[in-house]
């Protein structure tokens, strides 16, 4: 899972006026096309930021084969995460945007506003079936700008030897969690282990504790995101989960994990790969424990939307729909699925996947509940998720009571 490292609220800002700006002078999205009829667009380019050599050609591969489908070729580049949103803005305000781009879910939103980029519906492409929060994260203003072919979310990752010899059936709820991780705690291991770093990682990872227990990005400084916070310093001051988990990335919990310093972790399906090539172990998935037994767990939806820029080709645009339409079709979903360890955005093809692939079916299950980040606050969830981050912070190193650094969040959020 990729988090682009957002530019500073007033570059954005600056850059969104002049995007605005030069979108209104050079008339784009006026419908027209320079002449050219669809039929005649031979090429078109693609951008993402999987700048990894594997995932580059992977995607490469899968433009390729819906380029041809549709009778173009796909010109794909890849620039590094946090150069996208910034490259982005600079595009539009120069109109040298590409014709499909792909951007992080919580990204869509602020590219929207710009004014960058195309409502779907005019293409007549086919949105139905998928999950409503997946959905809801390529909205903008009630219009759909983005289609993601599959999703991700996190879950409970538990090492099946430890809990079994230790006698720890898997935790469902929060007081399960505190009390297994405890008994699973012995020198050299935690029980416990999050990402709780000072970064937008770090308050995804603490959205389902958040969320789950009925707290809201939209009010950071209550009772229930004080409890939900409480936890996490709970297993901290306990010895259950390791101070430095302040300083971890998701990466870091999938090496403390497989190395045996952790027997549980919260991390998303992106490690199983790595998982199942380390050598004795056993692992398996369930769904981050709940407050109270019989909840459901609201988690957060992680992954890409494809959507079609402005530009002053219509014929280009059309055909970059075209190719959105392929890479969100049932038989690609399952395959790109398949291949990346990902979910199936609609909800019939997940089913049949997790029926096929079950070390997936706690992730499929969880994304039916799975909320947008940008669902509540739209573009200013940047500014809650560095308010959130912040307060995990100043909590878990003891310098303020969970209220006091929630309270604190607050002001982060709502700052001009």
């Amino acid at each position: 899972m990729i988090f682009p490292v957002r530019p500073p609220a007033r570059r954005i800002a600056a850059l969104f006026g002049t995007v605005a700006l030069a979108l209104a002078a050079g008339g784009c999205g006026d419908g027209t096309d320079n002449g050219s009829a669809t039929d005649k667009v031979t090429s078109i380019t693609a951008l993402d930021y999987y700048t990894d050599e594997a995932e580059h050609a992977q995607w490469s591969e899968r433009l390729s084969a819906c380029g041809k489908t549709v009778g173009v070729k796909v010109k794909h580049s890849s620039v590094p995460g946090p150069s996208l949103v910034p490259k982005v803005l600079q595009q539009a305000s120069s109109r040298t945007l590409p014709d499909l781009l792909m951007l992080d879910n919580p990204d869509l939103q602020q590219i929207a506003q710009s004014g960058a980029l195309t409502p779907l519906d005019q293409y007549g492409i086919d949105s139905s079936g998928f999950a409503k929060g997946i959905l809801s994260a390529g909205t903008y203003k009630g219009k759909v700008y983005g289609l993601a072919p599959t999703v991700s979310t996190i879950a409970l990752v538990y090492n099946k030897d430890m809990l079994s010899q230790a006698g720890v059936a898997v935790p469902r709820t929060w007081d399960e969690l505190k009390a297994a991780a405890a008994k699973l705690t012995r020198p050299g291991r935690y029980g416990m282990a999050v990402d709780a770093n000072a970064t937008f990682e770090g308050s995804w990872q603490f959205l389902p504790f958040l969320w789950s227990n009925g707290g809201d990005e939209k009010r950071l400084d209550t009772p229930q995101a004080a409890q939900a916070l409480q936890l996490w310093v709970d297993l901290v001051k306990s010895g259950s989960m390791s101070k430095s988990v302040l300083n971890w990335n998701q990466a870091d919990l999938h090496d403390q994990f497989v190395a045996g310093k952790a027997a549980m972790m919260v991390n998303g399906p992106w490690r199983i790969p790595a998982m199942n090539e380390t050598k004795n172990l056993h692992w398996g998935v369930a769904p981050i424990p709940v407050p109270r037994a019989g909840q459901t767990p609201v988690t957060p939806l992680g992954g890409e939307v494809w959507t079609v820029p402005q530009n002053a080709s219509k014929a280009k645009q059309e055909k970059a729909a075209q190719v959105v339409a392929c890479l969100n079709d049932p038989a690609n979903m399952l395959a790109q699925a398949k291949q990346r360890f990902t979910v199936p955005s609609r909800t019939a093809v997940a089913a049949q996947y997790a029926q096929q692939v079950p070390s997936m079916a706690a992730f499929v299950k969880s994304v039916e509940e799975a909320r947008s980040r940008t669902s509540e606050l739209g573009v200013k969830w940047p500014k809650a998720a560095t308010g959130i981050y912040t307060a995990i912070q100043l909590a878990l190193t003891g310098e303020q009571t969970p209220q006091e650094a929630l309270k604190h969040a607050q002001q982060i959020a709502t700052s001009s």
